[in-house]
């Protein structure tokens, strides 16, 4: 009770405003979603499944939710991998280049998306490698954006590493492997769930690179939604909403489930 009446009232008010704002628009879009008229209203003009039923219906949005699925899906497992690796090599390294490459890899999180996704189509188009809008394409885009989260939250457990632990292993007959694969992959496993987590969510939602390297045959739910919106203003764009919101509340749950984040991020 004394560390709760210490802390001032000013930010208990901060923090209820902050979590309103981030609470609110996911609970417009359900609303919306639910809405049973005709357009894409709030306040909704009652209440209905409607929309739900529009979407579970349309090939248009069933394909684009599949699509967004398996690109993220593939993205997050190379992500995962390639900013685990670039992580460990990035604290371990000594030299020079080290700060460089890791500013270099935050990179994408600086530039706008719109910025990297015009750059990714321009650089496809110019060299006439065969990857302008296709789905390799695209899967490198993806990664591009969301490795930086994987390489951000593995570093961070990383720097608070005892590398006396991994030597102790292989002091005691362990090959480097082993050593690392028994100890240190067991103590920064949290670390890279919860990367994964953060990749699978960004990938999931990304919109402004997908929009430069996508097509109307390859669609994703963010591009599908948009279109909805700019030549319909149907509901169905927010009930496709709930369902995004409904796999990234899932995937979260179901991996905090599996990986304690309190301890990944020091709680």
């Amino acid at each position: 009770m004394r560390e709760e009446s210490a802390i001032p009232l000013a930010f208990k008010v901060i923090s209820l405003l902050s979590l309103a704002i981030l609470l609110v628009p996911v609970f417009i879009v359900v609303l919306a979603g639910l809405n049973s008229g005709d357009y894409l209203t709030f306040p909704p003009e009652g209440l209905s499944l409607r929309w739900i039923q529009a979407f579970l219906t349309s090939p248009v949005f069933l394909s684009a939710y599949g699509v967004s699925f398996m690109i993220a899906l593939v993205s997050t497992l190379i992500s995962t991998v390639i900013g685990t690796m670039a992580a460990i090599y990035l604290t371990r390294s000594q030299s020079r280049t080290s700060s460089i490459l890791r500013g270099f890899f935050m990179l994408p999180i600086v530039l706008p998306g719109v910025v990297l996704g015009l750059a990714l189509y321009v650089f496809y188009v110019t060299t006439g490698i065969g990857l302008a809008r296709t789905m390799p394409g695209l899967i490198i885009g993806h990664v591009i954006v969301t490795c930086p989260f994987v390489i951000a939250t593995v570093t961070a457990a990383l720097v608070g590493f005892d590398r006396s632990l991994e030597e102790a292993a292989r002091s005691l007959g362990a090959s480097p492997f082993t050593a690392f694969r028994l100890v240190t992959l067991k103590i920064i496993g949290p670390a890279i769930s919860a990367g994964t987590i953060f990749a699978f969510i960004v990938s999931f939602g990304q919109f402004e690179v997908t929009l430069f390297l996508s097509t109307p045959n390859l669609q994703t739910l963010p591009i599908a939604m948009y279109v909805s919106m700019r030549y319909q203003f149907e509901p169905t764009a927010a009930a496709a909403g709930i369902f995004a919101i409904a796999l990234v509340i899932l995937s979260t749950v179901l991996t905090s489930r599996l990986v304690n984040l309190k301890r990944t991020f020091g709680g």
